[in-house]
């Protein structure tokens, strides 16, 4: 509506009805702006996973002593603007069939239904909710982490370098095993196998917005 009409035609209603129709005109003038303010930042172009330079590994305790082993196939779409992490998205599958701690014995036993359960459970991944930055490259990634079925809230620290258009994510935290049943029924005495697992990665990345 031209404003100067709007004005005009106003000044020829009764004094309440001319005090409702501005605070309608107020209105419709203000809502395009609201709706814009409202308007969410479009999420950034995602990132490149490169196989060479990746890695997920863990570390479990038998008995007191540290075993390691790794995930030898996995996948993640990273969205993410290191200046506006706030629009970013990060999710992760990995192949559970693709344990191996590098001994035959164990990594047998690794896929079978007290453990990982890969017949059934094939892939565990990670969703993120919530990216916030830290300052100097860190970011604190929340979200869900399902494993053999059960899901559970995760915060992720991680830590981004950049090389010319190469990135590298990085960080480590700690997961209990009891909680996704892996290892249940007799394997549940923490005396043997520990409940805390350590997980470390590494993602090798391009086309990563810079810091």
């Amino acid at each position: 509506m031209n404003h100067t009409l709007a004005r005009t035609t106003l000044s020829f209603l009764p004094r309440p009805r001319r005090r409702a129709a501005s605070v309608l005109l107020l209105a419709a003038v203000l809502a395009p702006v609201a709706a814009l303010a409202q308007t969410p930042a479009p999420a950034p172009p995602p990132a490149r996973l490169q196989a060479q330079g990746s890695e997920i590994a863990f570390v479990i305790k038998q008995m007191g002593v540290p075993v390691e082993g790794r995930f030898g196939r996995f996948d993640a779409q990273i969205a993410l603007d290191p200046r506006r992490p706030e629009t970013g998205r990060v999710s992760m599958s990995i192949d559970t069939g693709s344990a191996r701690f590098g001994a035959a014995e164990i990594d047998v036993e690794v896929g079978k239904p007290v453990w990982l359960s890969t017949a059934k459970f094939p892939q565990a991944s990670f969703q993120s909710s919530a990216i916030k930055a830290l300052g100097g490259g860190r970011f604190e990634v929340s979200g869900q982490l399902s494993i053999k079925g059960s899901t559970q809230p995760l915060v992720v620290p991680v830590q981004i370098t950049q090389s010319g258009a190469s990135s590298t994510a990085s960080g480590s935290f700690a997961i209990k095993r009891l909680a996704f049943k892996v290892g249940d029924g007799e394997w549940a005495d923490t005396s043997l196998v520990a409940d805390e697992v350590q997980v470390r990665f590494k993602l090798a990345l391009t086309g990563l917005p810079p810091l």
